[in-house]
């Protein structure tokens, strides 16, 4: 499809009529923040949000870093939120062993000595976007949900035209299983200015596009779960067997995103409010093979508890039926981000690996920028720059970023004095580079 050029074809805003100055397709983290930040800066803006689930279901535990966590509470103003309803993250710790009999002890542990300096968290996404969700509504977007989108159609500056199966209006009014069918579904069809993309991993617009690209120099797959009955990390039982290792940390290593690693994989273990255990492992195709098994849930318990670390912390655990899921060829981008008319945010764009929990920051930088463009654009400026600063940056930083810190690492994972040496590189480089950036300037 060939988009006008905004260069030439830019309409002021209020010379052709919509029904909404922003369509956003997708109403999780990504979705509900541009809508959110994009009504506080531009009250009078008309947004509306699609969100295809009647309710979010129980997605993968995250954490967040350092500039999300800035986003989080700097920008949009969650402290409050996170602070009761979510947990408080204590770093990183890196664990890596030798042999399958080592003793927890013996194993090599990559951590922080004591309390983080800066605010992060292990959140639960489903309970985090609910709550997004809410407060954007509660700002002034309108919310189709549930809502399908079965077509959209660009027109630059002349509008966009999105067409929905949308739940009658008691249906919405009513909370519904998210597996359940709209009884009474409407056809629904408006035109928007702005169109924006926050569909995550489908990738609508991107692949509607011919934009979507798979990154097929990092072919990783992962699966993961939630379970229950894992054990304590600071518990008094592990103080008697393992005084040492109780006595080298200060901090709650519980509370830590805690990795396991091995040549070609490593496993992720995030804590979550109520004592849910997220779990999950992330491996090269080209390197690891994973273990065979009834299903994925026991395969993935199976793995973790040939690891000496895992086994000490998931010997009585079991993962959660229903919670378990799997994805494979995890990397992808988009080779243009916006155009006039719309625009990508969060895994819409693009995402790279989970390994030191960037998809937040992803979705913040996207987010933020796009949600201040197209306030830009409905006070009647021409974004025409913007929309070419955006196009040509955002595949700049998403390569910058895959060479820098993933590209061919899975072939020395699994060694603790190279994964020691790259993790002081990387977070250094990290703080270095962004996260003082973003603290002295949240905006």
């Amino acid at each position: 499809m060939e988009l006008p050029s905004p260069a030439n074809k830019f309409i002021m805003p209020g010379a052709m009529h919509f029904d909404y100055d922003v369509a956003i397709i997708g109403g999780a983290f990504s979705g509900a923040a541009t809508g959110l930040a994009l009504k506080r800066k531009r009250p009078e803006a008309r947004v509306l949000i699609i969100e295809k689930n009647a309710e979010f279901d129980r997605k993968v535990g995250e954490s967040t870093t350092e500039v999300s966590s800035c986003y989080l509470t700097r920008i949009l103003g969650l402290s409050h939120y996170l602070g009761h309803h979510q947990l408080a993250k204590q770093g990183l710790r890196l664990w890596f062993s030798n042999r399958p009999d080592q003793r927890l002890d013996e194993c090599v542990e990559v951590g922080t000595r004591y309390q983080s300096r800066l605010p992060g968290f292990q959140v639960d996404r489903s309970k985090l976007d609910s709550h997004m969700l809410d407060l954007a509504v509660a700002e002034g977007c309108d919310l189709w949900r549930p809502g399908k989108v079965i077509s959209c159609e660009l027109g630059g500056a002349s509008g966009q035209t999105v067409k929905a199966v949308v739940a009658s209006d008691e249906q919405q009014a009513t909370p519904q299983p998210q597996e359940r069918p709209m009884v009474t579904a409407l056809e629904r069809t408006i035109r928007a200015r702005w169109i924006v993309d926050a569909t995550g991993r489908a990738a609508m617009l991107a692949r509607k596009l011919g934009h979507f690209r798979v990154n097929n120099e990092h072919p990783i797959n992962a699966v993961w779960a939630r379970f229950t009955g894992v054990k304590e990390w600071d518990s008094c039982e592990w103080r008697r067997r393992f005084p040492h290792y109780a006595n080298r940390c200060r901090t709650a290593r519980e509370w830590a995103t805690n990795h396991l690693f091995g040549r070609g994989w490593w496993v992720w273990i995030i804590p979550l409010r109520g004592g849910d255990v997220s779990a999950g492992i992330v491996y090269d195709s080209r390197i690891f093979r994973f273990p065979n098994g009834p299903n994925l849930g026991q395969r993935l318990h199976t793995h973790i508890l040939r690891n000496p670390v895992g086994r000490e912390i998931f010997a009585t655990a079991r993962p959660i039926e229903g919670d378990v899921r799997a994805l494979s060829m995890l990397p992808y981008h988009s080779d243009n981000v916006c155009g006039d008319g719309w625009a990508l945010v969060g895994d819409a764009a693009g995402f790279i690996d989970p390994l030191y929990s960037p998809g937040l920051d992803f979705c913040a930088y996207t987010s933020c920028y796009v949600a201040d463009m197209l306030s830009r654009s409905l006070s009647g400026e021409d974004v025409a720059d913007r929309l070419r600063y955006y196009n040509r940056q955002y595949p700049v930083t998403y390569r910058y970023w895959f060479e820098s810190l993933y590209k061919d690492k899975y072939f020395y994972m699994g060694d603790a004095d190279l994964m020691s040496a790259a993790l002081l590189l990387d977070v250094s480089s990290y703080y270095l580079g962004l996260v003082r950036a973003v603290y002295r300037d949240p905006e």
